[in-house]
């Protein structure tokens, strides 16, 4: 059976189950839109407002639903559009397949209108990218680029098809690929690396638990709890591994890093053996490297082999899947109860408690407080709420505060940072897991950087709670510039425009509250509403987040204050 390229794109996507694409079409891509036209009973394509915008719905969509986000853009800017998501989702290892439009064959390396070497450009912010000229080569490269985009360590792809590709015609026949030549997504676990590893565990007097996105992404969330249980250890984690362990739950002892909590930070550096799963040793969460875990008998569960000694040495590494790894664990471990350990725990946490919890949860200041906000949110959100949100302050206050009871309920930007990211990603998040709450949590500046998928959002008719927490500020580099810079408040202060007028010009409910008094009332009309719905509440202009670990500090250095 022959047909046209841009057909064959289409047929292939539907070969992979694909019901879901964001995208924006232009010259270049044309052609695959045109044949998507005649399949819209059967795929869904969600037209954004922004090339960053669809690819970041693309990473929410992927992150709950736990299918491979697929994306379009046409050539030149629309691809180039694409950058800062393919980066997003490279360090966060969030599957993506992104199609990109390109101009024809003989145009190619002439500085034709929109061409750009998205090739050249995304090779290092893509697991694999390919250029395809002939429709018959369409097929197997988008089999071969969903394999390799979720396989493994999962990352994004991309796959740009020249214009003449996407016209001419060729034989069409679908085959799913399997495995690619050289290519090893998940290696063999080692079982006496196993066994090293477990005795070091049996024979600790203090080990310490610390999990993080790898965990999710090999959904291995039921693996690792009975191992947690079964061992009886306390539990730390970081920024994306938040949702493997209930937030109430006994052994989770809280957040690492910058704006962590201060017992799991600070007795990083009095365990004797660390066991690490599915987390890369990321600088946020190590500090000083030169000061981390130097006592401890570090254990490292990872898939990827390069991430074993990159950051921090490992005495052993059990390299696999944690899947597969965990049981083998579970099996042999000792359960023991560490009353002493967890005292040491409970000590730091109620120092903790008296100098920033129990300010942030309920605060004396004349202005309202980003914790507070999420307090009130905790107590009338839906079991199971999906939370996205950018990067900033409310992050921080956001991954410290929300209560977290569900797999696949945390989408936020963890290894590059990218503001922006909440509102787009909260699209792709309500598509992927439409039965869900989902709210997304924005400052005002980050809201302003895709603040245009309001009309994404009204379009679609979606139903999103969105949040904006405006301090008139950029507020972490005001933080650090007060703290660091001598109060120098050198372009962080921020006019916004009314989010109120602007969300209603999309037809999308919205109030806006600056006095305590009116928070709980609006948080439950904000939840409670049908359909889209913004809030804006306007916080304290001069709030900290803390705990705090400076830049260059160890674990073990973090402030209170």
């Amino acid at each position: 059976m022959k047909l046209q390229g841009s057909e064959i794109v289409v047929k292939s996507l539907l070969s992979e189950n694909v019901d879901t694409i964001f995208g924006y079409p232009g010259g270049a891509i044309m052609p695959v839109y045109d044949s998507l036209y005649g399949y819209l009973d059967q795929i869904n394509h969600v037209l954004t407002r922004h090339e960053q915008g669809a690819i970041h719905a693309a990473q929410g969509y992927a992150r709950v639903s736990d299918k491979v986000g697929v994306c379009f853009a046409t050539s030149g800017p629309g691809a180039t559009n694409l950058i800062t998501g393919l980066a997003d989702a490279m360090i966060d290892s969030t599957p993506l397949v992104c199609i990109t439009g390109q101009v024809a064959k003989h145009l190619l390396g002439t500085d034709a209108f929109q061409e750009t070497d998205i090739i050249g450009i995304s090779t290092p912010v893509t697991k694999w990218n390919i250029q395809v000229t002939k429709a018959e080569d369409i097929a197997p490269a988008i089999a071969k680029a969903f394999y390799i985009a979720k396989s493994g360590r999962p990352g994004p792809v991309v796959i740009d098809i020249t214009k003449d590709a996407q016209f001419s015609e060729a034989d069409f026949s679908y085959e799913k690929c399997t495995k690619v030549r050289s290519y090893k997504a998940l290696p063999k676990v080692d079982t006496t690396k196993v066994d090293e590893a477990i005795q070091l565990i049996n024979e600790a007097k203090q080990p310490y638990i610390l999990v993080g996105q790898g965990v999710t992404l090999g959904n291995a969330e039921k693996e690792f709890m009975d191992f947690v249980e079964q061992s009886g250890i306390p539990v730390a984690w970081t920024l994306l591994g938040v949702q493997n362990i209930p937030t109430n739950h006994p052994q989770n002892m809280g957040m690492l890093g910058m704006h962590g909590n201060y017992a799991p930070n600070l007795l990083t550096n009095e365990c004797d053996v660390l066991i690490a799963i599915g987390m890369r040793f990321d600088d946020r969460v190590t500090g000083n490297v030169e000061k981390y875990a130097k006592q401890a008998k570090v254990i490292h569960l990872e898939l990827d082999p390069a991430e074993i000694d990159k950051i921090i040495k490992a005495d052993v590494a059990v390299v696999g899947d944690c899947k597969e790894s965990l049981p083998m664990f579970t099996k042999q471990i000792k359960k023991k109860e560490y009353t002493e350990w967890y005292a040491r725990f409970k000590e730091l946490q109620k120092e903790e408690y008296e100098e920033v919890i129990q300010h942030d949860m309920n605060p004396s200041t004349e202005g309202m407080l980003m914790s507070e906000v999420i307090r009130v949110i905790n107590e009338n959100k839906k079991e199971g709420a999906i939370l996205t949100v950018d990067v900033g302050q409310h992050q921080m206050a956001a991954s410290r505060y929300f209560q977290f009871d569900s797999n696949k309920s945390n989408v936020q930007s963890g290894g590059l940072g990218t503001m922006g990211f909440g509102l787009p990603s909260a699209i792709g998040a309500k598509l992927g897991a439409p039965k869900r709450q989902v709210i997304s949590i924005s400052g005002d500046g980050g809201f302003q950087m895709n603040i245009q998928e309001l009309g994404t959002i009204a379009q679609e008719e979606l139903d999103i709670k969105i949040l904006v927490l405006n301090n008139q500020f950029l507020g972490m580099v005001r933080q650090w510039q007060e703290l660091f810079f001598e109060r120098r408040y050198s372009f962080t202060d921020m006019k916004s425009p009314d989010l109120v007028k602007l969300a209603d010009s999309y037809g999308i409910q919205a109030k806006s509250i600056n006095q305590r008094g009116d928070l709980q009332e609006a948080i439950k009309e904000f939840l409670n509403s049908k359909g889209s719905y913004l809030l804006e509440v306007v916080v304290e202009k001069e709030d900290n987040v803390f705990p705090m670990m400076p830049t260059g500090a160890a674990v073990d250095e973090v402030r209170l204050s």
